[in-house]
């Protein structure tokens, strides 16, 4: 009977697991969506939803390491007009209780980005809170 009991517990807990897993990992899919999808709309609304306000943007300019607020810098970058020529995937999404990061590249015709992004589960929402990137030409 403790058996069967333990046995029951173990699997709800399991299932109780993965349904979370498969929740959150929904949820951190449609944050990264909001960035990709306002960028490449030039939509800077929709991008801002995906990042915390005080989420920085972490990058090698020229040689100089460079650190910035991301939605500053994305409020300066992003102007309204039609939408941008690129492909966005999500490469991969890991989570770990209410941390994740996902690796993205977005592909222009001429060179693409790598983007690295990690996440918080903040007041029930995942929020960028960080973005490192690197930018390659095409040969």
């Amino acid at each position: 009977m403790k058996t069967t009991i333990l046995t029951l517990l173990l699997c709800i807990s399991v299932t109780l697991n993965t349904f979370a897993q498969k929740s959150d990992y929904s949820l951190v899919e449609k944050t990264v969506s909001y960035y990709l999808d306002g960028g490449t709309n030039n939509d800077f609304e929709t991008l801002k939803k995906a990042f915390h306000p005080s989420a920085s943007m972490k990058f090698i300019k020229g040689e100089s390491y460079t650190e910035v607020n991301a939605i500053d810098f994305f409020e300066k970058a992003i102007k309204p007009g039609p939408k941008q020529n690129r492909t966005c995937i999500v490469e991969q999404i890991n989570i770990a209780g209410n941390a994740a990061n996902a690796r993205l590249r977005i592909d222009y015709p001429s060179f693409y980005f790598i983007d690295y992004v990690n996440l918080l589960k903040i007041d029930g929402e995942w929020k960028i809170v960080n973005k490192i990137f690197h930018r390659q030409n095409k040969k």
